[in-house]
């Protein structure tokens, strides 16, 4: 997981700079799952050929395809306009709150988690997922004082403005409610993963299916909304390095790496990591983007990691239990 989440600091960097340069996010979401489906496709028919089950029934058809609508579809597609408006330190902050948000899934709507107010640990995790939540909330409305940043002048220059999304006043809340959209979008995406794997145990065959679901919702989406044919056409650019980063390294090897990760530990501890994506993205964007954060948002985000550090003490009683 700790490689998972170096793969997604590199995407969001990546693709922050891609979309303000003018990529579209449905040519974005689109072009990815189709080079994952062609890398996908032939490893799954020749590594899996005896591993997958010979006949797919329609009930397991339709999670995939619900899994490919939340986890690619909506999450993507949400984030990536949310991106627009926010920063990518912003975004890796708000992420923190997956861990909290994949929990109260796994409690309330799965079962798959149990939580006794009466012990100590399952206290921790009551209120950590509350101070998660809390975080969330001081990271997002209170600004405070603007602090400095580590560089005067952005490594990359100044690309801020030039993308299709227009900075405006309010922006911040904006972007901050679709990221944190997205964000219960790949929640229900984990708790749906752990699911459907044990239904449909062949991993590569699972993510070749789930991105050709993905295409084919978000080419549909694109054929209402992005009908500009220049918008399709690519340049040996950052975007197109940000599609093929995110098509291989992103769509492919993460994945099946979260899917592994998913499967064999469950939802929650998959979660669990995502507050390594601000350590990683708040680094690099302090020089690349030459980025300045308000003292509540840094309030914030420590709010965030203490609490998610009770959940994690307070999950460190279920080790040994797969979920």
């Amino acid at each position: 997981m700790v490689i998972v989440q170096s793969t997604y600091a590199g995407s969001t960097t990546l693709c922050k700079l891609a979309l303000e340069q003018g990529l579209s996010v449905l040519v974005l979401t689109v072009y990815r799952h189709l080079i994952a489906l062609l890398v996908f496709a032939p490893l799954a028919f020749v590594l899996e050929r005896n591993q997958r089950p010979s006949s797919l029934p329609c009930p397991a058809l339709a999670k995939i395809f619900t899994l490919a609508f939340f986890g690619i579809t909506v999450h993507q597609n949400v984030f990536y306009v949310g991106l627009g408006y926010a920063s990518p330190t912003v975004a890796s902050a708000l992420s923190s709150a997956i861990p909290a948000f994949t929990f109260l899934m796994a409690v309330m709507l799965s079962r798959m988690e149990k939580v006794s107010i009466r012990s100590a640990k399952g206290r921790a995790r009551l209120v950590g997922t509350i101070l998660c939540v809390g975080g969330v909330l001081v990271f997002t409305f209170w600004k405070g004082h603007l602090m400095e940043g580590f560089v005067r002048r952005p490594l990359l220059g100044d690309v801020h403005g030039r993308g299709p999304i227009a900075r405006k006043e309010g922006d911040w809340l904006k972007g901050t409610g679709l990221i944190l959209t997205s964000f219960v979008a790949f929640s229900a995406w984990l708790i749906l993963q752990a699911v459907v794997s044990g239904i449909y145990p062949a991993r590569l065959s699972m993510n070749t299916l789930m991105c050709f679901f993905a295409l084919v919702q978000s080419s549909t989406i694109a054929l209402v909304f992005e009908r500009d044919a220049s918008s399709w056409r690519l340049d040996w650019n950052i975007q197109l390095l940000a599609i093929i980063y995110c098509g291989i390294v992103i769509s492919c090897l993460t994945y099946y790496l979260q899917t592994y990760c998913v499967s064999e530990k469950g939802p929650v501890f998959a979660a669990t990591f995502s507050p390594l994506l601000l350590v990683i993205v708040g680094l690099v964007s302090a020089f690349v983007f030459a980025e300045r954060l308000h003292i509540g948002s840094l309030i914030g985000a420590i709010i965030i990691i203490v609490g998610l550090y009770c959940v994690l003490w307070g999950k460190s009683s279920d080790s040994g239990d797969k979920n």
